[in-house]
């Protein structure tokens, strides 16, 4: 057999016809790969729509007057192998030091089990958050894991499933206290010994939501500051110079003034510390980061949040929760979902719709990897080499600022004659690749961790002894220490116990670890099983060779505030991307700065008011541009982030094909002439149409005065075609875990970096410790923790965008516009098809009407997602933009048989449908009513269905070769939201 004959796929180039030149060049090879369909399958799909080019189908679904008109100037396609080498070197431009630098940031270790089996495993890293809970058990039970572990630690009942990072949860803090004291207490008070980060992002976020903040020493907390007195008061735990403070009074002063007293505390010092829910605090918040997860330049990492369970339903984000199955077995999913941002809009809590369960989970399992014993272990670890280097230094005639107890930091006066040379000392540890921390009295600060080691002390006492080595032996040192009360915390110390659930005692070989490990991701249905069609959230192939950065060292222990001349080379990556970036939305400039796409969207509103606030200073007008158009099909993040932007929100209209009713928008922007901000617009629409009038739509919003932001939702369907600059739009925020190909990871990680026109440029995010680049001349405030977000998984899009280039970027839009084009031509006549062009086609993403079949069957849109995981399939958006119907989005990298797999699906769904309306099957026992059926419903003795075991478990010949088996029957919500538990249950649950 020849080489020749062995190749079957129709999109490859037989040898014999092949250009010489094209063999020696593989460059296209990742294209190919990437994009589901075959050429061959292309023609096909196209010819059944009536076209014989991607082109042709792109000029009758893209308007004519925003289509591109040139190719994207992004470099040709990179091969697989040649650009990782590529960026091997480039990584190779980052200089990986020994970062004593602190501030929220610490080196770990990650198990390797940990490492290879969750981190880099698409088993794990490419499920969708849990909005599907019967085949998402096993993240689910993670997650339920990392809530045990952080309540216990800090000694609160109730915990959320992650935040973005802690500078943001200390944010939604205070907004949650500001919530619970219902518009009576305008102020807050922050502890001056926060972190810096934390307290310019509460700055930022006071503004937009009224709250009246005061930073100052914890001793001169005023109650009385702000209207009404403080709604809560913020101190960090240890400090950020390491302090540990005692807070017990603060609290009960708190208290006595009807005041919320949130903590910011490190996990790690809470195996030893005494938990904060136990001396007064009511909302406790921090990063797990130190808990396995790289620093990765800032991110990405799990902020944790926990507080008493009367306040669950003003707590921003996520809480998994358990519940009951309709067989009566214990079942996760996430409670309270009325939370979500898509139901309660512009009064939700938070704009907060993701999470960063990725991280959370990995956290989570690190708590079980060690458990108890094993934090408790590396925690006094860590304060024993802290102590001992205290020993070493007072020994060469330096001072410890503070002479309490120690933990993991300490701030260093030099020794007498010695104040000038603080200098002297950083040089001389970094000329041992070690950064310290250097504060602007001329002090230093060490933090250590638990990568430390005795080379790192000895290393430290060198640089503090002006570069010579000083001989001390480190052990002796530690002995001394230990001796010495440094390490008593004394009546803060911890009493109490923490995770004693089993399930921190029970995996403590790699074997159980590993099962433990691969049992949890089995219960979940992720990309490695089947697509999964969820419109507006583009899930799409996460390349493998996209991933394998993003754990190189080179990447991934890097601190977010080390020197920059250690991080050229995540340098040279962020202008590229940048710059990429920027030719694909037609902007002046991006900010990589934002970590999740509702932040991106906040940070794009904070940009535009603080240019009209500009305007205004600058022509010496006193009115204020607060009023944001929205429409009423949004996502429901964007009334939620106009609100914490200080803008007031007014609704616009759809009209019967789902588009904005440009009239109704016009009348409104007149009529809010002297006061518009902003119109929030998602494009193509919510509904999954390129619309005509997106051009008159922005011309009406400039001319009254406002600035239009479009959500990046559906940018996948924009990239090579059309961009929002073209469009008319003045900021976009990119989800680069939807059109840039970052994984959801299960609810996060997310990037959600914003692109602005030139004259927003000036407006773009800072930061208080490290400027970014892109930082304008009036520069908002930061709206993430880090600089530049979560650096680490920006090597996943810079990798995307290289080995796709503009010619591949551009076919994978077409692509994932035929793709949604022809399953909606292949489902039309078996469902009604909702929105539509003028000439009967959609764009990326359709929505499939089953508002009918209550009527006609009893069966709800519930019945149907249900009934596909019986199929081996992640259910479509449900009743989002409108209630009663499913969103399918198929994305460019599934092929037709996939295609056509999940329409024979649909298909077969809507022949059950007939048959409970024609009552062929009960109309309350039939497959959907009971579905989803596990695998032990169906393999039980007794069997009182009315429909057979293989209808119910095979309705369709392929599951016979691959099932995916649903591990729980139907949640019950009600029940779960009735009786909440949000951490581990009594282990006897699990044995029953």
């Amino acid at each position: 057999m020849t080489l020749a004959s062995q190749r079957t796929d129709d999109s490859s180039t037989h040898l014999g016809d092949a250009d010489p030149d094209t063999l020696l060049d593989f460059a296209d090879g990742f294209i190919r790969r990437h994009i589901g369909p075959s050429e061959a399958e292309v023609t096909e799909m196209l010819g059944s729509l009536g076209f014989t080019s991607l082109n042709e189908l792109t000029e009758a679904t893209v308007p004519a007057d925003i289509r591109n008109d040139h190719a994207l100037d992004i470099p040709s396609p990179r091969g697989e192998s040649e650009f990782l080498s590529a960026l091997k070197t480039i990584a190779g431009k980052n200089k990986v030091y020994r970062s004593c630098i602190g501030m929220g940031y610490h080196g770990t270790v990650t198990p390797p089990v940990i490492l290879r089996n969750v981190l880099e495993n698409p088993g794990w890293y490419t499920q969708y958050t849990p909005y599907q809970a019967e085949i998402a058990q096993g993240r689910l039970e993670a997650l339920l894991n990392f809530q045990t572990m952080i309540a216990d630690l800090t000694g609160l009942p109730l915990a959320g499933a992650s935040l973005l990072d802690e500078a943001t949860a200390a944010a939604e803090a205070m907004g949650m206290c500001a919530s619970i004291a219902g518009g009576k207490k305008n102020g807050f008070y922050a502890s001056e010994d926060c972190h810096p980060q934390t307290l310019a992002l509460l700055q930022t976020r006071a503004d937009g939501l009224g709250i009246e903040l005061k930073i100052g020493p914890t001793a001169e907390v005023d109650f009385t500051h702000g209207e009404g007195g403080l709604c809560g008061v913020l101190v960090q735990y240890p400090t950020s110079d390491g302090r540990i403070e005692d807070y017990r009074e603060l609290a009960e002063d708190a208290k006595q003034h009807g005041c919320l007293t949130v903590v910011a505390a490190d996990l790690l010092s809470l195996t030893i510390l005494e938990a904060p829910g136990t001396w007064g605090a009511d909302v406790c918040v921090g990063s797990a980061q130190r808990f396995g997860v790289p620093m990765g330049m800032g991110g990405p990492h799990a902020a944790y949040i926990s507080t008493h369970d009367k306040y669950a339903r003003k707590l921003p984000g996520r809480i998994i929760g358990v519940s009951k199955d309709s067989h009566g077995n214990r079942a996760l999913r996430m409670a309270i979902q009325t939370r979500e941002q898509h139901i309660r809009r512009d009064k939700a809590t938070s704009n907060i719709c993701t999470a960063q369960a990725l991280l959370a989970i990995i956290s989570s399992f690190y708590g079980v990897y060690h458990g108890p014993d094993g934090l408790r272990q590396i925690a006094r670890r860590t304060q024993v080499f802290t102590c001992a280097l205290v020993k070493g230094l007072e020994l060469l005639g330096h001072t410890i600022v503070d002479d309490g107890p120690i933990f993991d930091t300490i701030r260093i006066r030099l020794g007498k004659g010695r104040t000038h040379a603080a200098r002297q000392v950083a040089d001389a540890a970094r000329e041992r690749q070690i950064n310290l921390r250097e504060y602007d009295d001329g002090t230093l600060g060490v933090t250590l961790d638990e990568s430390t080691d005795r080379g790192l002390v000895a290393d430290l006492l060198a640089a503090f002894n002006f570069g010579h080595f000083t001989g001390f032996d480190v052990d002796s040192l530690a002995q001394d220490a230990a001796v010495d009360g440094r390490m008593d915390f004394g009546p803060l110390a911890r009493t109490t116990d923490f995770m004693t659930h089993p399930v921190f005692h029970s995996h403590r070989s790699e074997t159980q670890m590993l099962r433990y490990i691969f049992k949890l991701m089995s219960r979940d249905l992720s990309l490695a099983h089947s697509m999964i069609a969820l419109g507006s959230c583009t899930m799409k192939l996460n390349a493998t060779s996209e991933m394998i950065p993003v754990t190189w060292p080179e990447f991934a222990n890097i601190h977010p505030f080390a020197p920059d001349t250690q991080w050229r080379g995540y340098t040279h990556m962020f202008r590229e991307l940048e710059r990429w970036l920027c030719e694909v939305t037609g902007f002046a400039a991006v900010s990589l700065q934002p970590n999740a796409g509702a932040q991106g969207e906040y940070a794009g509103l904070l940009v535009i008011r603080a240019y009209h606030e500009h305007a205004a200073k600058l022509e010496g007008r006193t009115n204020v541009r607060n009023v944001c158009l929205i429409p009423t099909s949004a996502h429901g993040t964007n009334p939620a982030s106009a609100v914490m932007a200080g803008m007031k929100v007014v609704p616009i209209k759809c009209d019967d094909k789902g588009d904005i009713d440009v009239a109704d928008l016009e009348t409104k922007a007149k009529a809010n002439a002297d006061k518009l901000s902003a119109l929030m617009i998602t494009y193509p629409s919510t509904h999954g149409v390129f619309e005509s009038t997106i051009r008159q739509v922005c011309d009406i919003v400039h001319e009254n005065g406002g600035q239009v932001y479009m959500d990046g939702a559906n940018m996948n369907a924009q990239v090579g075609l059309t961009s929002p600059g073209k469009c008319g739009a003045d900021v976009c925020h990119l989800n680069l875990h939807k059109t840039f190909c970052i994984p959801h990871g299960g609810g996060g990680p997310g990037m959600g970096p914003i692109g602005v026109a030139p004259q927003l440029v000036p407006f773009l995010p800072g930061h208080p410790v490290a400027r970014p680049d892109t930082a304008g001349e009036f520069a908002i405030g930061p709206v993430s923790g880090a600089p530049y977000g979560s650096p680490s998984i920006l090597t996943i899009s810079y990798v995307y965008i290289a080995m796709m280039g503009g010619t591949g970027l551009k076919k994978a839009t077409q692509v994932a516009i035929l793709n949604a084009n022809y399953m909606a031509k292949q489902l039309r006549g078996h469902y009604d098809i909702l929105y539509t062009d003028a000439g009967g086609h959609v764009a990326h993403e359709f929505i499939v009407d089953c508002r009918g079949f209550e009527k006609s069957a009893g069966i709800k849109i519930d019945d149907i997602a249900k009934r596909l995981m019986d199929y081996g399939f992640h259910g479509p958006t449900m009743s989002w933009p409108v209630p009663g119907t499913l969103m399918i989005e198929p994305t460019e990298s599934e092929s037709k048989d996939e295609l056509d797999r999940f329409c024979h699906a649909m298909i077969s769904i809507r022949q059950e449908i007939e048959s409970v309306a024609n009552g062929s099957l009960d109309a309350d026992d039939n497959p959907l009513k009971n579905s989803p059926h596990t695998l032990g419903e169906v393999t039980r003795d007794d069997w009182t269905h009315g429909y057979t075991r293989d209808q119910a478990a095979w309705p369709t010949a392929w599951l016979r070769d691959s099932k995916f088996w649903p591990t729980v029957g139907r949640i019950d919500n009600t029940y779960g939201d009735r009786n909440l538990i949000c951490s581990c249950p009594p282990m006897e649950d699990y044995e029953d």
